[in-house]
């Protein structure tokens, strides 16, 4: 599979309604954010294996949640797990540069890798610390998004998310998570169920 047959298997589900989100995709490079023995597969609808255990997410599963995330020119975005960088990137694009994207990766190594790959995208800024607890000194937040699943949405990601705001985070056990999409109405939640999803588990002080 390549970069063309996903968009267009996209296309006929109707899965993605805002075009930007396509224009992201195609702007930029999913092979420049996956370890080399995996080049081959790097437009395969799969997650792919990068470094200490974790993965670079299913590309379908990565725009569901950027569907979900409704992002837009100038937002200010939290990213928790930032992994090789590629989710982060395409939100780079789809805030443009008034906007900022902040994302944090508690793996040493995978900061580092991420923080690689990232380098032409300069509205993007990689934390090595423990997104279970959000970002405080950047917030409030227009967007937040996590890519890694948490027993129950953290509450500094709450608090550190605007009024009206969107998160997007899996919820629940090791296995049979759900995709909660979240808004910030008078300080409270209000959520709702994208599906069934399997991801890694949120670590850190609020991932337990």
């Amino acid at each position: 599979m390549n970069k063309k047959d996903l968009i267009n298997q996209w296309t006929k589900l109707k899965l993605v309604k805002d075009k930007r989100i396509i224009s992201a995709f195609k702007k930029v490079k999913r092979e420049d954010f996956v370890v080399k023995e995996y080049l081959r597969e790097a437009y395969e609808d799969v997650p792919l294996p990068i470094l200490q255990l974790q993965t670079i997410s299913q590309p379908t599963t990565v725009v569901i949640m950027l569907q979900a995330l409704n992002v837009k020119l100038g937002m200010n975005i939290l990213e928790i797990g930032t992994g090789s960088g590629y989710n982060a990137a395409l939100l780079s694009v789809l805030v443009g540069s008034q906007g900022n994207v902040y994302t944090t990766e508690i793996i040493p190594d995978l900061a580092d890798f991420a923080k690689n790959n990232l380098k032409k995208f300069r509205n993007v800024k990689v934390f090595e610390s423990d997104g279970s607890k959000g970002l405080p000194n950047f917030a409030k937040y227009d967007r937040i998004i996590c890519t890694a699943a948490a027993k129950e949405i953290p509450k500094p990601l709450i608090e550190q998310l605007k009024e009206n705001g969107i998160i997007v985070i899996p919820v629940g056990p090791k296995y049979g998570q759900r995709m909660i999409k979240g808004i910030k109405k008078k300080g409270k939640l209000e959520t709702q169920s994208l599906g069934n999803f399997m991801f890694v588990p949120l670590t850190g002080e609020f991932g337990k």
